[in-house]
């Protein structure tokens, strides 16, 4: 059984892209690139290299750490790569349409890592197999191959921009040929994608923390809508497609980025912290002390914690060693799925009034049930701040979510989901207190939060 069957601690991660052009380890860079990015992707790992004559490949289900060993790092030879890791928000069949993938076109061979979510790819899909295609995976991302296939355009970033003006939906891509890199955002940059150097070695990631890993200095934020094409040591950037005013995931603020990144331009450490005084401003409490709900919800909670005076304490331990699968015992365990990985501290906690601050409520559940630990670990009060305002819609850019029906936000009132979950009192950070929080608010996509969404999904 998958720990993500029990644990449906909210919105799911999306994918990682890490890609470097013209450095002799090209490979291990890219190894420990993923590495940083494993907090989005934990299903499976892929890295494709070159040595300017051919690809190099090889992938696997699991953990970075499980896929890659040194021997098979060894064979991926060449000084340019590019790598991913996948959480699936589209196809079936995980070992298949593990990334990136490789395929034959007529100049070769070329490898495609994707991060985001095509909301047309039922349509195309539907298009292309009625032409004829053949498809090898259940991911959208086979479809923008597909099309560059078709495309009658010369050159490959020809081709590309060709087959993208035919794409909806988020994407930040990374293409690889045997003498090439090239990487792209799409026109409403909905995800980061961004570049840095490493010793004259271009290198690409979703987010800065890879670069820090390496020890690579941050450049800038790919555009979007910016083709960049690293080709015989020279470095081109385009526009091909057009601009449309910026949609960048808000909740890569609130929980997808690792607190030590840089997206959109801004510490994440630094935005949480905001969003926890702006919610400990919205919704006052007096309470002994602030508690997170680890990891995500640590920087609100210190946040909260400064503008409110209320002490800080973890009084939430989360187990980081659970892997992908367990042995559920025969004897049923209360909250077994939660107790795995979040575990009270009883002396910490007994006879006090908490508050307790999180990210976000999806379903409601889990929610409900670290309410519950707190209570059998003898908080005498719990009161619930989320640093985000009621997740009413799901996301259609790239992150896994729950159906619009199930969403607890879209059908019941606060008061209600105060209720359900069991808590002594119930705050939502406002839409407007979370922006804020962020500079250049009017280019966030905030669909998830009020409906207000720039594409929505088509089946053709």
């Amino acid at each position: 059984m998958l720990l993500k069957n029990l644990w449906n601690k909210s919105l799911k991660e999306e994918c990682g892209v890490f890609g470097i052009y013209e450095h002799p380890e090209a490979a291990h860079l890219t190894y420990l690139g993923l590495y940083a990015l494993q907090h989005r992707g934990q299903e499976g790992a892929g890295i494709v290299s070159s040595n300017g004559q051919k690809l190099f490949e090889h992938r696997g289900m699991g953990l970075v750490n499980d896929v890659f060993r040194e021997s098979n790092l060894n064979l991926l030879q060449g000084n340019k790569s590019i790598g991913h890791v996948r959480y699936s928000t589209q196809g079936a069949d995980p070992l298949k349409d593990i990334q990136p993938l490789v395929v034959h076109y007529p100049s070769g061979l070329l490898a495609l890592a994707h991060n985001g979510n095509l909301t047309n790819a039922v349509a195309l899909r539907r298009e292309l197999e009625a032409l004829g295609a053949i498809f090898q995976t259940t991911s959208d991302t086979e479809i923008i191959l597909h099309l560059i296939a078709k495309s009658q355009k010369t050159t490959l970033p020809q081709k590309i921009a060709d087959a993208l003006s035919k794409v909806e939906g988020a994407y930040c891509l990374l293409f690889l040929t045997k003498d090439s890199l090239i990487a792209v955002r799409d026109s409403y940059g909905f995800r980061p994608l961004m570049i840095g150097e490493l010793s004259g070695a271009a290198v690409v990631a979703s987010e800065s923390c890879a670069f820090d890993l390496i020890g690579a200095t941050y450049g800038r934020d790919i555009q979007p809508g910016e083709m960049v094409v690293w080709k015989e040591g020279k470095v081109e950037s385009s526009f091909p497609w057009v601009q449309h005013p910026p949609q960048q995931c808000v909740f890569e603020h609130i929980y997808f980025a690792r607190p030590d990144s840089r997206i959109f331009g801004e510490n994440v450490y630094e935005v949480r912290k905001a969003l926890g005084r702006q919610l400990a401003f919205e919704h006052p409490i007096q309470a002994d002390m602030v508690v997170p709900v680890p990891d995500s919800g640590v920087a609100a909670a210190i946040g909260f914690s400064e503008y409110s005076g209320i002490p800080f304490q973890m009084g939430i331990i989360r187990n980081h060693y659970v892997g992908r699968t367990f042995i559920e015992p025969e004897q049923a365990i209360r909250h077994f799925g939660v107790k795995i990985k979040l575990n009270p501290i009883r002396d910490v906690l007994k006879g006090k009034s908490v508050v307790m601050v999180d990210d976000s409520i999806v379903r409601g559940t889990t929610s409900q049930k670290i309410v519950q630990l707190l209570r059998q670990s003898g908080a005498r009060e719990v009161h619930v701040r989320i640093s985000a305002p009621p997740t009413i819609g799901p996301c259609f850019y790239g992150i896994d979510t729950p159906t619009q029906s199930e969403l607890i936000a879209s059908k019941k009132s606060t008061q209600d989901i105060c209720q359900f979950i069991g808590a002594d009192s119930l705050g939502y950070l406002s839409l407007e207190g979370l922006l804020q929080c962020v500079r250049k608010s009017n280019q966030y996509c905030t669909a998830c939060f009020d409906g207000k969404y720039v594409l929505l999904p088509s089946d053709g």
